[in-house]
Order: structure tokens, then sequence, then C-alpha cells
């Protein structure tokens, strides 16, 4: 006998699924609100990459507290029109918070961000102790 499992949903669960992932727009990932993110690691640091084009750097926000990092963005915008009786206003708010846990490798009083080209670009180098270890062991 074959046992298929049944995965229901609520309706309110189909409405969210459906106005998160569809259509997805810039800046989001797959509808989600969270922009993809590559990390890599160089001798001397850790090189974060977030894509969010057409965003001002004037709205990001990047911080450590404790072994965390945060990167955040936010724009209200609200379009308004003062010599006319106001009938219908739309708002526009877009926001978005990525956080990364950091170890005791990082020197967070260096790290730099940088936003060129719809990247925000942050350089988190490593401790000079860190650096000065040897990348290799003998074997005995």
């Amino acid at each position: 006998m074959t046992l298929v499992k049944q995965n229901y949903r609520s309706a309110d669960q189909l409405f969210n699924e459906f106005f998160n992932q569809f259509p997805a727009t810039p800046g989001k990932e797959t509808g989600l609100n969270k922009p993809p993110v590559n990390i890599h690691e160089s001798a001397d640091a850790f090189h974060v990459e977030l894509v969010a084009p057409g965003l001002k750097k004037e709205d990001f926000k990047v911080s450590v507290e404790k072994d965390l990092l945060t990167i955040s963005y936010e724009k209200k915008t609200a379009a308004e029109t003062k010599d006319q009786k106001t009938h219908r206003r739309e708002f526009s708010f877009n926001s978005f918070k990525r956080s990364f846990n950091i170890d005791e490798q990082i020197d967070a009083d260096k790290i730099e961000a940088k936003y060129d080209n719809g990247v925000l670009i942050l350089s988190l180098p490593k401790k000079e102790e860190v650096k000065a270890q040897p990348k290799e062991i003998a074997i005995q």
C-alpha cells in the first residue's frame, strides 16, 4: 500500500504565498524581501556582497552589536499634493534586514562598506594575530 501525504494549506497561506512570491519585485529574492548575498574569504579579510540595485547608499545602515553584523535598509516615501484636496495617497515603504554572526577573527572597528553599481560591498578585515597564524599544519 502506498501512502500519499496531502499538504493542505489554508486560504490565508495561499493568499500570502501568492502575494509574497508573485510578482517578484526588484530588490527582493523571490518576493521574500531579502536581497541575495555572497560571502568570500581572502587571506586578510571576509568580503560580503549584497545585491540591492536602485537604492540610495544613505538609506543603508550597517551595524555590529556583540557578534552580530546587521545590514538594513529602510525607505519611506509619500506622494503628496499640496495645492489640491487629497482623495487618495499612496505610501511606499521598502525595507529589509540581513544579519550575520561574526566571530573573534574579525576586527569590527575596521569594517568598511561601499555601495557601487547596485552592490553593497563590505570588507571585514581579520585581526592581525589571525593573519599571522600559519595556514598549513605539518603532519608528523
